[in-house]
C-alpha cells in the first residue's frame, strides 16, 4: 500500500530512491515502511544506520507538516538522535512516528522502527521547526 500524503510527491525525491512507502499518514501518527535489500545495505550487507536515520526522520518530517497549515508553513528537521538496537539484513523495515510536543513553532516526535517480526531495529527521536513560506 501507498497512502497518499496530501501536498507531498514521493517521486523523484529520496522516497523513490530508497523505496519508502506510507502506509498510514495521520496527524498523531505516522507509519512508513521499506524493504531491506542491497540498496540499503552497508558494505558488510547490513541496513545502513542512515537509510534507518532517513525512514525515521521522513515518518517525523510528514507528521510535522500535517500539523502544519500548508497553505501557509512547512516544517524542517533540525535535530535527529538515532540509536541503532538490532542489525538487519533483509526483510521490511516499518517506522511508526508519535508526537511527543506538538508546538507553535518546534514539534517533537519519537519513533520506533521495527522489522516484520515486531522486534526494535531502532528508536529515534526528531526535532522539526515550523516555518512559514516566503511566498
Amino acid at each position: 500500500m501507498n497512502e497518499t500524503v496530501p501536498g507531498l510527491p514521493f517521486e523523484s525525491t529520496i522516497f523513490e530512491t530508497l523505496g519508502i512507502r506510507s502506509v498510514i499518514a495521520e496527524a498523531d501518527v505516522v507509519v512508513l515502511e521499506m524493504d531491506v535489500d542491497h540498496t540499503v545495505h552497508q558494505p558488510m550487507g547490513l541496513l545502513h544506520g542512515g537509510a534507518s536515520a532517513v525512514i525515521a526522520e521522513s515518518a517525523a518530517s510528514i507528521g510535522a507538516f500535517l500539523n502544519c497549515d500548508p497553505a501557509t508553513q512547512y516544517a524542517v528537521g533540525i535535530e535527529l538522535n538515532i540509536s541503532h538496537l538490532r542489525a538487519k539484513k533483509d526483510g521490511t523495515l516499518t517506522a511508526t512516528a508519535r508526537p511527543v510536543r506538538k508546538g507553535r513553532t518546534l514539534q517533537v516526535w519519537g519513533i520506533e522502527l521495527v522489522g516484520e517480526d515486531q522486534q526494535p531495529v531502532a528508536t529515534a527521536r526528531c526535532t522539526l521547526a515550523v516555518r512559514t513560506w516566503d511566498r
